[in-house]
């Protein structure tokens, strides 16, 4: 008879883990408050499930609605569905301001950021608030039309309804997942299978990416539901996948190099090795070459194995480009600190997302670019709740080379803040979309920023007269290449004039949702005439652009790539055949809610121009 011993050995080790995973997952630092497990018990005393809709959106990067409206806004998520279980583009719904590639292929496209893991692709969020924290259980998602964007779920400790504000923000990822293509526009409940958080939480954040979306995608509601007591089962009856223990180990992992950002970028004492093997034979610049592809934790964890390895990861070579976006959640003043002498020749820095709730001071900030800012050409700090006019007068004193700077979304910042980008002359690029700029501050930033190439003032609410920014533009930004006026409210034919006269360079041009122009003016013919270059225009929701506006486009503007006249009733399927016979680069046509073109005619424009991207929506 064979003996028994190994396999008790087999099963002791099998149950210490469990107890191991236990300790780590069910406790970690509260397991002096409370016994998870007691003998001769099934569980803990059952907890009754609370089920709760979004009370309130705290924070989003973008939608698609205006800043007055509640038409296609992130606010629509708080509160019951309005839409749910029907399909369709419905203006009650969530949408966010792009979907798809199409955005990376206009000539206001920005070069990625290299060393982003590919762990990371959200390109937007939204941050929900909700009346009870609990601990989750599961999290529902209301998606009408076009589903599949949501890509991370996020749960945060702070209450954001708290009057003491914690000593310490986590946020821990419920749920992440690559971007997946979905079958079909229809609506859906997305219920994804969420990881179990040791602390309660009323505060949830959504990431998307909808690059493989054929359109917007929208939501309609946020269900949470949990419990208020802990939820720990016991060893007999709850199952332990060992797959579990894996991904706590990577998890681990991934939190121990993103604390090296705080406690291990410097190293005291590192072991002494008689030789460090190959890397001793190869050449400074290659060695440098290879970690190039590392990204910034891998970084961190590399410079604790040796001297040399050290020395190469902390040059300040290896951080020219460096985007922090991804480790938003775990970013702060010391970070900053620690970071402040490998960043001295740093030329982009990408802090979008980071630094909210207190996590990056208005003086940890000003120190970072005090140290860093002389060679800073781009700066991303889009979502930036933490900006306000100091941050913006040190980035002008301390940043005299910058030639980018993204400020969307950064709606804290106090319209007379803006006074201060005027003095960085050498700007091409400036993003303000969404942000409190006024109109005074924006003339002095056209009247001394002549270089611009790019300008966002998408949903700038608080500019008076944009006949008069446009008159500015045509005097003075004679290079601009791209210009976005998504929602701007008062711009007329006599703006629209002005800036085709002087900006004769436009490849891009965005008027979405601006209904005081109208086409019986003249003045998108006056576009197409003055404007030869343009490869993308947006004329979304302009209901006046009729078949001579869309002629002219075709006989002038050949180099055409993305064209939105969405929502237009004067076009007719003649006019956009001549278009696509005219415009052999385009390849982005959206035509939804054109009543003259239905969907009849719309499958026989794709037959004949395959290349074309046509979009036709619907609402049922």
């Amino acid at each position: 008879m064979p003996p028994v011993f190994p396999m008790l050995t087999v099963l002791s080790m099998f149950y210490y883990m469990c107890l191991r995973r236990r300790a780590r997952t069910a406790t970690r630092g509260e397991m002096n408050s409370r016994r998870a497990i007691e003998s001769n018990t099934r569980a803990l005393p059952i907890n009754v499930e609370i089920v709760q809709y979004a009370k309130e959106v705290l924070d989003f990067s973008s939608h698609y609605g205006s800043e007055n409206s509640m038409s296609y806004t992130m606010w629509n998520l708080a509160g019951i569905p309005n839409v749910y279980p029907s399909s369709g583009d419905f203006t009650q719904t969530a949408v966010f301001r792009t979907y798809g590639t199409w955005w990376d292929r206009c000539p206001s496209a920005r070069l990625p950021f290299t060393r982003t893991p590919s762990t990371f692709c959200s390109q937007d969020y939204v941050e929900l608030a909700f009346e009870e924290p609990v601990y989750p259980t599961a999290v529902h998602i209301l998606e009408t039309y076009h589903p599949g964007a949501v890509v991370r779920i996020l749960a945060c400790s702070a209450n954001p309804y708290s009057q003491n504000p914690p000593a310490e923000v986590r946020w821990e990822i419920l749920w992440s997942e690559a971007p997946t293509k979905v079958n079909g526009p229809q609506a859906r409940q997305f219920t994804p299978c969420i990881k179990q958080i040791n602390f309660p939480t009323n505060l949830i954040r959504l990431e998307v990416n909808s690059s493989l979306l054929d359109y917007y995608t929208e939501l309609d509601a946020v269900v949470l539901h949990g419990v208020k007591e802990r939820p720990v089962l016991s060893l007999k009856t709850s199952m332990i996948d060992m797959n579990d223990i894996d991904e706590d180990e990577d998890e681990e992992k991934f939190a121990c190099g993103m604390d090296t950002l705080n406690k291990q970028f410097s190293i005291v004492t590192l072991r002494e090795w008689p030789t460090n093997g190959y890397f001793d034979k190869l050449p400074y610049e290659l060695i440098q070459l290879i970690l190039s592809h590392l990204t910034v934790p891998d970084l961190c964890r590399l410079a604790q194995t040796c001297k040399l390895l050290y020395q190469h990861c902390c040059d300040p070579l290896q951080y020219i480009h460096l985007s922090l976006q991804p480790y938003w959640a775990r970013i702060n003043d010391t970070s900053l600190e620690y970071l402040q002498s490998r960043c001295t020749l740093i030329q982009w820095l990408n802090l979008s997302w980071t630094g909210n709730r207190g996590a990056i001071s208005v003086s940890g900030f000003s120190r970072f670019l005090k140290v860093c800012g002389s060679e800073l050409v781009r700066l991303e700090l889009s979502c930036g709740h933490f900006l306000n006019e100091t941050c913006l007068e040190v980035i002008t004193e301390m940043c005299p080379n910058l030639q980018e700077l993204n400020l969307s979304s950064c709606d804290k910042i106090p319209p007379q803040a803006f006074n201060h980008i005027a003095k960085v002359g050498s700007l091409k690029r400036l993003i303000l979309y969404r942000t409190k700029v006024e109109q005074t501050a924006l003339l002095s930033i056209l009247n001394f920023c002549s270089e611009l190439q790019h300008l966002s003032l998408g949903s700038c609410v608080m500019i008076e007269d944009y006949d008069l920014i446009a008159s500015m533009m045509g005097a003075k930004c004679k290079k601009l290449r791209s210009l976005d006026l998504w929602r701007c409210k008062n711009i007329t034919e006599s703006g629209i004039a002005e800036l085709a006269s002087g900006c004769q360079l436009l490849e891009e041009l965005d008027l979405g949702w601006c209904p005081t122009l109208q086409s019986s003016t003249g003045c998108f013919i006056n576009l197409a005439r003055k404007l030869p270059n343009l490869q993308k225009l947006f004329l979304t929701a302009n209901r006046s652009v009729c078949d001579t506006d869309i002629e002219e486009l075709a006989a002038n503007c050949t180099h055409l790539r993305q064209l939105d006249i969405l929502g237009t009733r004067m076009v007719s399927p003649a006019s956009l055949r001549k278009l696509l016979e005219s415009c052999k680069d385009l390849s982005l046509l959206d035509v939804s809610f054109c009543s003259q073109i239905d969907n009849r005619v719309v499958l026989e424009l794709n037959a004949n121009f395959p290349n074309v991207f046509i979009k036709k929506s619907f609402t049922q």
